[in-house]
């Protein structure tokens, strides 16, 4: 049986960077890209961060928590990077399969985050309005602050470090809220 790791956070945080760079301390190991399940979209999607966009935003949290939950199942590590607050965390979760899962929020200062979303090459999301929004309904949220990893800026390989061994001291796993 493999494991779960989901590592959210609002835009710009650098929750992929970390994912990938966590995903890669295992063999075998998967990782899960959640935009990528906002680009099967096609016609009718609604921008996420929108609060008309809540049943969307379901349909699209159960299709990855069911991915991520059938690569679980095998002997991989799975890193799932997406936004995935922990109010979304039992509708992953109850799709998936599985009653818990690793869960890390990478919650950095909103500017960093604001100059993250302004500067980054290749990626599609640019509205600092939404990132501001979606990193506000983070700090509002009350987590637990054992998953939460602030990833200052020129703290990266720390940030890692420090994921990968709170995982393996098994103090990241949590229950749906």
């Amino acid at each position: 049986m493999g494991d779960l790791l989901v590592v959210s956070g609002p835009p710009g945080a650098g929750k992929s960077a970390i994912a990938a760079a966590v995903a890669d301390r295992w063999n075998p190991s998967v990782l899960i890209e959640g935009d990528a399940f906002f680009g099967f979209l096609r016609r009718g999607a609604i921008q996420p961060w929108l609060p008309e966009a809540n049943a969307q935003n379901a349909v699209v949290s159960a299709a990855t928590g069911a991915a991520a939950g059938r690569f679980a199942a095998g002997p991989a590590m799975v890193v799932y990077d997406g936004v995935v607050g922990p109010w979304f965390l039992p509708t992953f979760l109850g799709h998936a399969g599985l009653v818990s899962c690793s869960y890390v929020v990478v919650l950095p200062p909103l500017e960093q985050c604001l100059h993250q979303v302004r500067t980054r090459v290749g990626h599609s999301f640019t509205d600092e309005g939404a990132a501001r929004h979606m990193h506000d309904q983070f700090a509002r949220t009350a987590i637990d602050p054992r998953h939460v990893f602030a990833n200052p800026a020129g703290a990266f390989d720390g940030t890692v470090e420090a994921i990968v061994a709170a995982h393996a001291a098994g103090t990241l796993t949590t229950l749906p809220i």
